[in-house]
């Protein structure tokens, strides 16, 4: 019987519980048992001394080792010559050596087995080429060794619940839920000192410096399983490993939220933070569409990098952007409706019941729309019964609750009355204005999680980043859709492959106008009808045949705008138009380039009313391959109504990109025009993606205009260059990783059947909801090691986890059958392979259909994921088994897998590391 348990009973469906399970890479820096301080010094003052009195004076509960060839002790504790002298097993370095010696030290360390390391030392990649090539020989030692390296060019790292303090800061911070990560110490030492002022806690403070090894996602991944870790803040100056980031934020952003603020808006304030860290800091452009891609909430202010911490933690995200606002004052609500309306926020319209609720107990005089202004001599019963219709209005996604200090209003006893409404379902906040006569109800209001804050306009401004963190995340997580006819209509990628082959070998890397359209026609995008002459009398009967008017367009392989030099004729009505038209393009290119006229292309003047748009794709340095979508025709520079996204897209993705233009509200229909077919055109954004992710040799690609109207969407113009054999190596890799099509085999049962063994799609969902539906308890049980409720397995929170996974983290093979009678899909098998955080390890689940047993499906796909993991280069695959299970025990020993019990879990570890080894 192919079905495997795990010893997991989390809704996420991880493959197990890898904090308790094991130590990660990691945990010798956050939970260090010993600790050696290289370059510990004696001098007041010295950042040596300080960080060896930080570890001695905050109890860690292991043991500290100054390293100092020049001393016997430091602050009275016996010092080492060296690394090797130590005689324990040191589990973190903190190297505050001078750069040049950083090398020498790391190779020590990795040479007693020291497993970690923070390098305090500045005077690496930051101040050029030499200090860049010491980075070099640094991280070969480490690697050779499997050491992690935090820093260069940081203060250090705190973890304030275990006691740890490995910086040179002058204090350790407060314990909390929120783990802070910073590329700036300075900016750390500045926060620690707030923090300790405003009461704020920490489950981590880390200043991460130049990032040579442990990085971002690094980070992300191992706070993300951290029990203590609640949110997850960060001060960014560059991204570093875009790919490795996006996949650990997406992987976390579900269950904690991250939130980032990122400098580099400014071409200015750019330079500063390269020059700072001396990495490249990116399009700023490009990392919104990125952190909108992964789910991270990018904020603007420090201040708000906190604030949106505490109110995530205290309040639900909101489910829209609709914003009811109770207040005592006219002026204040008015603030805040402007702040809100500016934030991309709507002020909800009350339901006609709350108003008659509401016209019940109000004055007369109150506003009778929102802002709901209860008038200045507002009671407390009076917030607290508006506050209690307002809330179970349905057309309102959260509440601002403002209160100024007026004679017949008392904020203490207000505060203490909204207490009860902490837990509405919706976000709660307030502002309470003024000073001490607001203080104590503001602090009554913050005990109770009702996030206070002095002015309305704050407080409506981070709802604004709560609505957009929750469309973020459903951008993310939201079931898209797959086309009836998508088989039908599979891109033809041989005729792509052989247009791409047949350019490259002519040494061009520009297409022709023509070959651009077959490109396009190649993926289901639809061109026009285009032909190629040579002369004025061919132009001429080709016209004739596909009927006035026509355009004529220049047909080159070296200029790419023919715009410019007169290489476009349009609305051409008759032989004698097209003839003219053709000399005079003919005569205007050979003046500039006698080569590069090559005749002309012909096409049909298209009469079709609509919108012109862009859609285009350009590299981008750190997150490779970028879709720009937006307002097209000669005027797209100047207009810049555009967004951008990252491939691989699909319909939910592509509808989001649509929805952050000015154009969109225009192509669903205005001044009693038709709207145009957006499923249609959300699915020739993804068409058009696809192309982008299977053809990497492509660099740059416009399609502008691409015309769309209700009749009908129509690339009429496509510019696409290829990249150079040169640069198509050195090309970075695509941000997130593509669907990994290698891995689509067919296979036949026993019983004649044809399946699909396919990695999973998003728009899979439905049919796994179907496949769930069948199985029977005996099956649940076997995967699952005890029951699991039918709702539970096929809620949308858990099946997102299982069908929008990251290909780079997991790899979820699914049997697939078309059925014969309905053509309908179904899902037969399920087999799961996910790698273990912060080690090359991955565990495998398997799962088939009741129908399917004994048919040799089990052994096939788990057979496909040990391949998988051989391609993937993994040093191991586990998987736990029931001991009753005696199939699974049974296929996976025929696959060579080998067995050992596992005390914590109660059952048998198969082990699978023979073709890895």
């Amino acid at each position: 019987m192919a079905k495997i348990s795990t010893n997991q009973t989390s809704l996420c469906d991880r493959a197990h519980d890898i904090w308790k399970e094991q130590r990660h890479p990691l945990d010798g820096i956050f939970h260090p048992r010993s600790v050696a301080v290289i370059g510990a010094s004696e001098r007041e003052g010295s950042v040596g001394r300080t960080i060896l009195w930080n570890l001695i004076r905050s109890p860690f509960g292991g043991t500290v080792f100054p390293v100092n060839p020049q001393r016997p002790s430091v602050l009275g504790i016996k010092s080492y010559p060296d690394i090797a002298s130590v005689p324990e097993i040191v589990d973190l370095a903190v190297i505050a050596t001078p750069a040049a010696t950083v090398p020498q030290v790391i190779r020590e360390c990795v040479g007693v087995g020291v497993k970690g390391a923070i390098i305090v030392s500045a005077g690496f990649k930051e101040i050029g080429e030499a200090g860049a090539a010491l980075e070099q020989q640094i991280i070969a030692e480490a690697r050779r060794g499997g050491m992690r390296i935090i820093g260069p060019n940081c203060l250090g790292l705190m973890n304030p619940i275990a006691g740890l303090n490995a910086t040179f800061a002058s204090t350790i911070a407060r314990a909390g839920n929120v783990a802070f990560i910073s590329q700036s110490g300075a900016l750390c030492t500045s926060i620690l000192d707030w923090s300790l002022g405003e009461n704020v806690g920490f489950s981590a403070f880390i200043s991460i410096g130049s990032m040579l090894d442990v990085s971002w996602g690094d980070l992300i991944e191992y706070l993300g399983d951290d029990p203590h870790t609640h949110s997850i803040v960060l001060y960014m100056e560059s991204i570093g490993d875009a790919r490795a980031f996006l996949s650990a934020a997406r992987e976390v952003a579900m269950d904690k939220p991250i939130i980032v603020l990122k400098v580099g808006k400014t071409e200015a304030a750019a330079k500063a933070a390269a020059s700072h860290t001396g990495a490249l800091t990116g399009s700023d452009a490009v990392l919104n569409a990125a952190f909108r891609r992964c789910g991270v909430l990018r904020v603007n202010t420090i201040s708000d990098l906190f604030d949106m911490a505490e109110i995530l933690a205290k309040q639900p995200r909101p489910k829209g952007n609709r914003l009811s606002i109770v207040t005592n004052a006219g002026g204040p609500g008015a603030i805040a409706t402007d702040a809100l309306i500016s934030g991309g926020g709507a002020l909800s319209e009350l339901a006609p019941e709350t108003l008659e609720q509401l016209n019940q107990f109000l004055p007369a005089q109150w506003s009778h729309h929102n802002p709901i202004d209860i008038l200045g001599d507002a009671s407390s019963d009076r917030y607290a019964q508006t506050l209690e219709v307002v809330a179970s209005d349905p057309n309102s996604d959260g509440l601002l609750v403002i209160l100024t200090p007026q004679a017949m209003t008392n904020p203490t006893l207000t505060a203490e009355k909204l207490k009860a409404y902490s837990k509405l379902g919706k976000p709660i906040l307030s502002s309470w204005m003024g000073g001490a006569e607001i203080a104590a109800g503001t602090q009554i209001l913050n005990q109770a999680h009702i996030p206070t804050f002095p002015y309305p306009d704050t407080a409506v401004r981070l709802f604004n980043y709560m609505w957009q963190y929750t469309y973020n995340l459903r951008g993310i997580y939201e079931t898209p859709s797959l086309p009836a006819d998508s088989e039908i209509h599979a891109p033809d990628r041989i005729l792509a492959a052989q247009i791409l082959t047949k350019v490259s070998k002519s040494d061009r890397t520009l297409l022709t106008e023509y070959e651009s359209k077959q490109l396009l026609a190649a993926y289901g995008i639809p061109t026009i009808d285009t032909s190629i002459a040579t002369s004025d009398m061919e132009a001429v009967e080709i016209a004739d045949r596909l009927g006035y008017p026509v355009v004529l367009k220049l047909h080159s392989e070296t200029i790419t705008h023919k715009t410019d030099v007169g290489g476009v004729h349009l609305n051409l009505a008759d032989a004698a138009a097209v003839s003219g038209a053709f000399e005079a393009i003919a005569s205007k290119v050979r003046s500039i380039d006698p080569e590069a006229f090559l005749g002309v292309t012909v096409q049909p003047m298209v009469k079709m009313e609509g919108y012109e748009l862009i859609l285009g794709s350009s590299l981008d340095p750190q997150f490779g391959a970028v879709i720009l979508f937006g307002m097209g025709g000669q005027l797209v520079e100047i207009f810049e109504d555009r967004a951008l996204a990252l491939p691989p897209l699909n319909t939910t993705i592509a509808r989001r990109m649509m929805e952050q233009t000015r154009i969109y509200k225009a192509l669903q229909g205005v001044r009693g025009r038709q709207a145009i077919d957006l499923a249609k055109l959300e699915q020739l954004l993804v068409s058009f993606s696809q192309l982008i992710v299977e053809q990497p040799q492509i660099r740059e690609i416009d399609i502008n205009p691409l015309l769309v109207s209700p009749e009908g969407m129509v690339a009429l113009d496509a510019r696409v260059l290829l990249h150079t054999t040169a640069d198509f190596a050195q090309k970075p890799l695509p941000a997130i990783r593509p669907y990994p099509t290698k891995y689509v085999q067919e296979w036949e049962s026993p019983k004649g059947d044809r399946l699909t063994i396919r990695p999973i799609r998003p728009e899979d969902e439905p049919l796994m909801v179907k496949f769930h539906q069948s199985l029977s308890e005996e099956s649940v049980y076997l995967r699952y090691a005890h029951t699991v409720k039918l709702k539970h397995r096929i809620a949308h929170e858990r099946l997102t986890r299982i069908c929008f996974i990251d290909y780079d983290r997991e790899m979820l093979l699914v049997a697939d059958r078309q059925v014969p009678q309905t053509l309908e899909h179904e899902i037969l098998a399920v087999g799961r392979l996910s790698k273990l955080h912060g080690t090359n390890e991955a565990e495998f689940a398997l799962i088939v259909g009741d129908g399917y047993q004994h048919q040799g499906l089990g052994t096939e796909l788990l057979s496909r994921l040990l391949e998988v993991g051989k391609d993937e280069q993994l040093s191991a695959i586990v998987g736990y088994i029931l001991t009753s299970n005696y199939q699974m025990q049974s296929l996976c020993r025929k696959l060579g897998f080998e067995f050992q019990p596992d005390r914590e879990t109660g059952m048998l570890k198969a082990i699978f590391g023979k073709f890895y080894r």
